[in-house]
């Protein structure tokens, strides 16, 4: 039998979700932001900068030398800043990928594909999507059989309101006056 998440775990798999949306979106970003890069510089031979001679942003050419391709800009290079922020966004991903596959404790080749999300452009998007509707109706689904189950059973389930837990303060104003 496959392991499965504790119910008591079920608030802290929401946050870890929604840290894990949050930073696959942004890694998705960032991915394509490397992807345009690597085409300015790689095929078009461009880097961009900012704050450079050339005015607020400009691209700038890059020679080919015999060490390899060699900027010729000045300024802030943004080309380098987005490889870096990318670099360390899928740092962050990878965390958040962790988290949740523990928290749900899946099998190890789940958390390679959450992994690959932020080296396959778009990838982070699908990703995204589709976990985020897969944990969120299997936490949906285990609430509902739990529920269900202490119904039956004629025990409130977790977290369920009980006669000592009510309060005057939610009766209609008039009741009070």
């Amino acid at each position: 039998m496959p392991l499965e998440p504790k119910p008591a775990d079920f608030p802290r798999i929401r946050g870890a979700l929604k840290f894990y949306m949050v930073a696959s979106v942004i890694t998705g970003v960032m991915l394509l932001l490397l992807c345009a890069e690597m085409l300015l510089k790689y095929v078009w031979h461009l880097e961009l900068f900012a704050f450079g001679p050339n005015g607020l942003l400009s691209f700038e050419p890059v020679a080919e030398t015999p060490e390899g391709l060699e900027s010729t800009g000045t300024g802030v290079n943004l080309s380098t800043g987005i490889l870096i922020a990318h670099g360390w966004f899928y740092v962050v991903y990878l965390f958040s990928n962790f988290r949740l596959w523990s928290l749900m404790r899946w099998p190890f080749p789940r958390l390679l594909l959450l992994a690959s999300g932020g080296i396959v452009p778009f990838l982070s998007f699908f990703l995204e999507a589709r976990i985020g509707r897969e944990v969120r109706s299997y936490l949906a689904k285990r609430e509902a059989d739990a529920a269900a189950a202490a119904s039956t059973s004629g025990a409130a389930p977790a977290g369920a309101p009980t006669d000592s837990d009510s309060d005057t303060d939610s009766e209609p104003v008039e009741a009070a006056q």
